[in-house]
């Protein structure tokens, strides 16, 4: 098959999976709203952060190694899943040890147990689930996501609405969603006979932990890049304005959502060939996601009091005025992940921290000096803005040593520059700011649209002549 038809089809099928699963988090956001307020919101998203934070660490990055060892073919599944599994273990049996440390962290003390079972069922959820992509078996990986949703959901209406429990109940969810479909996916793919401990390559595991271990910090950087602003906003204007932005970040997940998809399907097609050969391919599948993302996000913007209006409860509208920056970080994360997978394809881990890790020092520094000035809340999403766009533009220089892409500068600047305009407009509300969004929105329409018909073109143009 054709690599644009095989991309095609494989973030096709990822997306029936996958979209109902991520859409979750639209659909529930009524719910969280109506049945936790502001603080109780703010408090279980630092939670969950807690554990995000904590899950790279425990696994040892072993899940980004589980994906790209997987789909090369020159190594056995038997010893991946093995060493993934066994990675998974040994950090979680650490990370119990260090529980009398792990209780000084605020937000941590009084809820350890509950993070630390989230953390280990998220891990064998990801470790099941990205072996099964590799494996290739991408419509059990879809079926599993649409099997997620509907339980989540469940766990979720059960815990929260009819027992009334809280804090507890979203955590709860969560865990339980992940245990199912980590026992889903173990029985029905047999990763069972995958699992071989006695027989293990041990040169394997030590290849899989060079190249995941550095992802650890990267993970790590990332998470800051995400999350400092929102310990920073909780620390110096309270925890009922963390759950405000912790709201307005729901939308931006919009975009995560179609990159997050797409990027299932791409890690698979990058790993399939050198990249020294792909070169068009890289540029054009990049241009091509290019304009899609930063169309997705000025359409976001023109609708953000929209969306927020309807998602959400009347005491968290206000936090519409943090979605537009917050939409302009994303889209640069977005493109900064794209690049990243050079860095997979090539091996180079220590370069994809690195770019992370600069991006989250700039982040951190900026946030604590904005969050004190008039911009408040909004200083933390310009902060975000400008730590992503620092790492896209190290990544863009950076990756050029490896595959030598072309960007088209003149089309990013101009998408950048209709992007920030939009949200200066917005957040100002500038007398007439409906007319100038919808006319900036149009730009962005007609100024990417010719990339996404040459993308389709290509796959048909590709499909016709193959078919002949």
């Amino acid at each position: 098959m054709d690599k644009y038809r095989k991309l095609l089809s494989n973030t096709l099928i990822f997306a029936v999976g996958t979209f109902s699963s991520k859409v979750l988090v639209f659909l529930l956001m009524p719910l969280y709203t109506s049945v936790l307020n502001e603080t109780q919101y703010g408090t279980v998203d630092l939670m969950v952060q807690i554990g995000n934070f904590l899950l790279p660490v425990v696994s040892c990055g072993i899940i980004n190694g589980i994906i790209r060892f997987g789909l090369d073919k020159y190594y056995k599944k038997s010893d991946v899943f093995t060493t993934g599994f066994l990675t998974i273990i040994s950090g979680f049996l650490l990370l119990l040890l260090l529980e009398p440390l792990l209780v000084h962290i605020p937000y941590l003390n009084e809820n350890t147990f509950m993070i630390y079972v989230f953390v280990l069922m998220s891990s064998m959820r990801s470790l099941c689930s990205q072996f099964v992509r590799a494996k290739g078996y991408v419509k059990l990986y879809a079926i599993d996501g649409i099997l997620s949703t509907a339980t989540t959901i469940f766990f979720n209406v059960l815990y929260l609405v009819v027992l009334k429990w809280g804090i507890n109940g979203y955590m709860l969810a969560m865990i339980s969603a992940d245990t199912l479909s980590s026992i889903f996916l173990f029985y029905i793919a047999g990763l069972g006979h995958y699992l071989k401990i006695r027989h293990l390559n041990l040169s394997t595991s030590k290849e899989m932990l060079r190249y995941s271990i550095p992802l650890i910090p990267n993970s790590i950087f990332w998470w800051i890049n995400n999350m400092a602003s929102r310990y920073l906003i909780a620390g110096f204007l309270g925890a009922e304005a963390n759950g405000l932005f912790a709201v307005a970040y729901k939308i931006p997940t919009i975009i995560v959502l179609m990159s997050n998809i797409f990027m299932d399907a791409w890690q698979m097609s990058a790993v399939s060939d050198s990249p020294s050969k792909l070169a068009s391919f890289f540029t054009r599948v990049f241009l091509c996601y290019q304009a899609l993302i930063c169309t997705a996000a000025s359409g976001l913007i023109l609708f953000s009091k929209v969306i927020t209006k309807i998602l959400v409860s009347d005491a968290f509208y206000p936090s519409w005025k943090f979605i537009p920056l917050l939409l302009l970080s994303t889209v640069f994360s977005c493109m900064s992940t794209f690049l990243g997978s050079v860095y997979m394809v090539e091996k180079k881990s220590v370069l994809n921290f690195i770019t992370t890790g600069i991006g989250a020092i700039i982040n951190v520094s900026l946030s604590f000096f904005l969050i004190q000035t008039d911009l408040a809340v909004n200083g933390a999403a310009l902060a975000t803005f400008i730590s992503y766009l620092v790492v896209f533009v190290l990544r863009i220089i950076d990756t050029r040593r490896f595959l030598p892409m072309q960007f088209n500068a003149p089309k990013l600047i101009f998408n950048t520059a209709v992007l920030i305009a939009q949200a200066v407009i917005m957040i100002l509300e500038i007398r007439g700011w409906i007319l100038f969004e919808v006319v900036l929105t149009m730009l962005m329409v007609v100024a990417n649209i010719g990339s996404l018909f040459v993308a389709v073109r290509h796959v048909l143009f590709k499909r016709s002549r193959t078919a002949r």
